[in-house]
């Protein structure tokens, strides 16, 4: 018999650690990720009281993949738009949060006298916290509707994009071992130049590409090509100098657009949770007991750097972007661990040979102990906010105030110059890099291919053709989008003075998109710059006037914008998006939240008028979700069904004691529950039977006893459907249903009458 493959051996050790753990966790509401580093620890070589996995390079590899998955399935869940609809406080408190946690964590390591490399990575890694657990702790301590959790939420969608942008410059700098600032300038104009590139290109081609196959595309074929699109993007990543890691969260983002993106997250995820699994293992195979115990100092630094670091800074934060104190330190508190991220970015440093051996498992054990921390530090939030409150010099407390008031209306203030001028230059970044991709990829394969088959004049004039037929439709968009946009006519006509600056803006637009032809044109031709610039101002101008390009440029943008917002149209029609203005309530405590109608609440079938849930919980009903049917604003006749999705409107205690009276409607009376079992029982018709003679119809066994006759059996032992209009026979068998006690009554009362008889 041949020995079992040491790889096979090993995958079944880390599974069954991992699964004996997962129950373990489960049965004490730990996080998940926990326990498969817990399994890790268990299998690993520094256990000696345990099998130990043979071949760790193995299973370096499968962790790999399983970051890959992570990310692919983090990107799914992203969706760019989202960037869009956090608004401006989460985005100033991420930035805030994470701009003073990696200052603290490269602090920390300093003061330990690391290297610099080693603190810059634990800055890193301190900085973001642990989207997984966060979610988790919020249902565990039901606070999802809760206004805050919102706010918290939307700035761990940005700590996820700018995990992926850190580990990209983090890279950078290890493998170029170079801090400079012009360095970082060129990685983070490299990273959002190719970010912007894939985007734009992905949104245009990939839905596109799914729409088109979608008959072809059962489940098995929609997860191999989701796949194959992931694994493609990593390559690509791979090929350009970033990590996989990033391209697989490029695809999961741009696959997040299209409609098929909930299909490929249901399919992905047992995928994602198994080599998630194996990574999440692979993490706890590095945690060494011995250098625990010997940097068991730095450890409780770090960890309190968590704790205090992501309870000021997140505060600070809250409050810089102009949210109350008391939401400001409920998000702050909410933020105190390290998770995923933590893991991967420490992965990161070890792959690439640039952190100490140390730093893995100091962090493992940070993110262990912060992890168990983080239900007590949310409870925490609302008792030292009320206290922190009442101990502030009144003139802070009125600064505060007087500071979240304002900051709401400056975000709330739209002026025109600023949206034209922000409209402007995204067109003009977008669609230039999109250019400069065509050029660059022309003169790499289209042009060399042109030199070897026509001769050199021929070919320099054929390539120019074609890279500027393939430009055309962006360079005419770059200088006549916005044109006659609302923004600019207002301004226009609004004061005289605006005109000036307006013909600015289209002519620096105009000589941008005379560069990109004379650029190309000279790259091809040697000619007199003179000669060069002429041709291209006679080049853009044709452009400006066709209104051939004018349409193929409209249609471009019009199929992207539908690609992109095919997913959101969807969610419109199946009711599941929430309506725009649940972001827009002005008040601090005012918010929209969802809640679904259990499918044994007493409230199903009762009308909102007989409910009263206005004067007796303060909320008010927006809309009802039923099915694909949305009724917006119902009246107090409509009735609600089991499983109808209510969207509610209220104060965060409102919305507590209705959910609670909502739940309590479902709680199941047990006694009734065992009254109403149903039984089968024999009736036998006999002389002195008060049925002999009757019809079914006329025996009321149905109306008064409350019980159904399932069948007749004759005295030659056939059982025959009951026929209604037939009088009963002696000797026949009436087979009766019912619920137990209605049963037994009849069968007494028939006894009964026997006696008197």
């Amino acid at each position: 018999m041949s020995q079992l493959p040491t790889l096979i051996a090993d995958l079944a050790l880390i599974l069954i650690c991992a699964g004996i753990m997962t129950l373990l966790f489960k049965k004490l509401k730990q996080p998940l990720v926990l326990g498969y580093v817990v399994a890790g620890f268990l299998a690993s070589p520094h256990m000696p009281y345990t099998p130990s996995v043979m071949d760790t390079a193995n299973i370096k590899t499968w962790a790999d993949i399983g970051v890959i998955f992570l990310l692919f399935a983090l990107g799914l869940e992203f969706s760019f738009k989202k960037i869009v609809k956090v608004g401006g406080s989460a985005i100033i408190a991420a930035c805030t949060i994470i701009f003073c946690m990696i200052l603290l964590g490269i602090g920390v390591g300093m003061g330990f006298g690391w290297h610099r490399m080693d603190s810059l990575f634990l800055g890193g890694m301190i900085a973001m916290s642990s989207t997984t657990i966060i979610y988790k702790a919020f249902d565990d301590l039901g606070l999802r509707k809760k206004q805050f959790t919102g706010l918290v939420l939307s700035i761990l969608i940005l700590e996820d994009i700018l995990a992926i942008v850190l580990m990209v410059m983090l890279s950078t700098m290890a493998v170029s071992h170079n801090f400079e600032g012009t360095e970082m300038l060129e990685s983070i104009g490299k990273l959002l130049f190719f970010l912007i590139l894939w985007f734009v290109v992905g949104i245009y081609l990939v839905p596109e590409f799914l729409k088109r196959c979608r008959k072809l595309m059962g489940e098995e074929t929609l997860l191999i090509v989701s796949l194959a699109l992931c694994f493609g993007m990593v390559v690509m990543a791979a090929n350009t100098g970033f990590s996989a890691a990033f391209g697989a969260f490029i695809m999961g983002s741009i696959l997040a657009e299209t409609i098929e993106a909930e299909s490929i997250d249901r399919l992905v995820k047992p995928v994602k949770d198994l080599f998630g699994a194996i990574f999440f293992v692979s993490v706890g195979m590095m945690v060494d007991p011995a250098m625990i115990v010997e940097y068991a100092i730095p450890i409780l630094v770090i960890t309190l750097a968590v704790i205090l670091g992501q309870s000021v800074f997140g505060t600070f934060g809250v409050i810089l972007s102009g949210k109350p104190l008391k939401t400001a330190m409920q998000c702050g508190f909410s933020l105190t661990q390290i998770g995923e991220f933590a893991f991967i970015i420490a992965s990161l440093g070890v792959s690439l040979h640039v952190t100490s051996d140390f730093l893995y498992p100091i962090v493992v054990a940070v993110s262990v102990i912060t992890t168990f921390l983080t239900p007590y530090m949310i409870r925490l939030a609302e008792p030292a906010s009320t206290f922190v409150d009442a101990h502030l010099p009144v003139s802070w407390r009125k600064f505060l105030m007087r500071y979240s008031s304002g900051s709401q209306t400056a975000l709330n203030h739209e002026n025109l110059w600023k949206k034209l001028i922000l409209a402007m230059v995204r067109i003009t970044v977008v669609y230039s890099i999109v250019s400069i991709s065509i050029i660059a990829l022309s003169f790499r394969f289209v042009i060399p291919f042109f030199k070897e088959n026509l001769p050199h004049l021929g070919a320099s004039l054929l390539g120019a053709v074609f890279i500027i037929l393939c430009i055309a439709p962006f360079l005419r968009a770059i200088m006549v989008k916005k044109n006659h946009s609302v923004e600019f006519m207002t301004l226009w006509h609004a004061n005289r003075a605006n005109r000036a600056p307006l013909v600015s803006t289209i002519v620096i637009r105009i000589m941008i998109a005379a560069l990109f032809v004379i650029f190309v044109i000279s790259g091809l031709f040697k000619a007199s710059i003179g000669l060069v610039i002429g041709v291209a101002v006679l080049v853009v101008l044709l452009m400006v006037w066709s209104r051939r390009l004018k349409k193929q440029s409209i249609s471009i943008e019009r199929r992207f914008f539908q690609n992109l917002r095919s997913r959101d149209v969807r969610a419109e029609y199946l009711g599941e998006k929430k309506p725009e203005y649940a972001g827009r309530l002005l008040s601090h405590d005012l918010h929209l939240a969802d809640m679904e109608i259990p499918g044994e609440s007493a409230w199903a079938g009762k009308t909102l008028m007989e409910l009263n849930l206005g004067k007796k919980f303060g909320v008010h009903v927006a809309s009802i979700l039923r099915g694909k049917r949305r009724i917006n604003i119902p009246g107090g006749s409509v009735r609600l069904f089991p499983m109808d999705k209510i969207q509610v409107i209220g104060t965060d205690e409102q919305l507590n004691v209705f959910n609670e009276a909502m739940q309590n409607g479902t709680k199941v009376d047990w006694d009734v529950y065992e009254k109403s079992e149903m039984t089968l029982k024999q009736l036998i018709v006999d002389s002195d039977s008060m049925f002999l003679g009757k019809t079914i119809r006329e025996s009321g066994i149905r109306d008064k006893y409350h019980c159904m006759i399932a069948g007749v059996e004759s005295e030659d032992g056939t059982l025959m459907i009951p026929d209604v209009n037939v009088p009963l026979e002696e000797g026949d068998v009436v087979w009766v249903v019912g619920e137990k006690e209605d049963v037994y009554q009849l069968v007494n009362q028939k006894n009964e009458k026997v006696q008197v008889g």
